[in-house]
């Protein structure tokens, strides 16, 4: 299975030229301001990608999955998957989303350092092939030249403990990339508003091979 997964396109999406594959994953951030129009905008141009499977999660821009939950998921339709705190198994894989992250800037999906994100992880199921959030964990993928490192201490310590297979997020812009640590292959999959080509992941039972990771910005 080929995965090509991208985040923080920021409505910029027209300007990414995506490679051929199996299942699209979008790790938050397809809006900028985040209302019910820019949403439908954004989810007309992933319905139109040649792509068997599309999986969304929704990151701290996409508002309109916050504040008006029913009418956003009403907008997707029978052919794309939005994971809030749940999963779907796609060709005998699974995969998990969730949109959470540390409070910052009065964004949607805040939530407080600490027991309401460690409440929000242990949802997080062991036995993963794919865990989607649109932030990164602790040290991998979360470095900032705005604010240091920026990940979560709690989504870390969960990915440790539930060991997926694979863990795809986006959020900072200026740490693309790929890292193995244990059990995990972690990957920051931002695109940062098309700047930044896709990351093209394949994934079998027994293998994850890196395709295509591009550079930092």
């Amino acid at each position: 299975m080929r995965l090509v997964a991208v985040a923080d396109t920021h409505l910029f999406h027209d300007d990414l030229r995506l490679p051929p594959g199996d299942v699209f994953i979008h790790a938050g951030d397809m809006c900028r301001r985040g209302d019910l129009e820019e949403l439908e905008r954004a989810l007309d141009w992933i319905r139109g990608l040649p792509y068997r499977h599309k999986v969304i999660v929704a990151g701290n821009h996409d508002w309109a999955f916050a504040r008006m939950p029913g009418r956003a998921r009403a907008l997707l339709g029978d052919d794309l998957t939005y994971l809030e705190d749940s999963q779907v198994v796609i060709d005998g894989l699974r995969f998990w989303g969730s949109p959470w992250q540390p409070a910052y800037g009065g964004w949607a999906f805040n939530l407080p350092r600490g027991g309401p994100l460690a409440d929000k992880w242990a949802r997080i199921p062991e036995g993963l092939d794919v865990l989607v959030t649109h932030g990164p964990p602790e040290g991998v993928g979360d470095g900032s030249s705005v604010a240091g490192r920026m990940g979560c201490a709690d989504l870390r310590d969960r990915v440790r403990i539930t060991r997926p297979r694979l863990h795809l997020f986006g959020h900072i812009h200026e740490d693309g990339g790929l890292w193995r640590a244990d059990a995990t292959c972690y990957a920051n999959v931002t695109t940062w508003e098309c700047e930044r080509a896709a990351t093209v992941i394949d994934i079998d039972p027994h293998a994850i091979t890196e395709v295509h990771v591009p550079p930092a910005r």
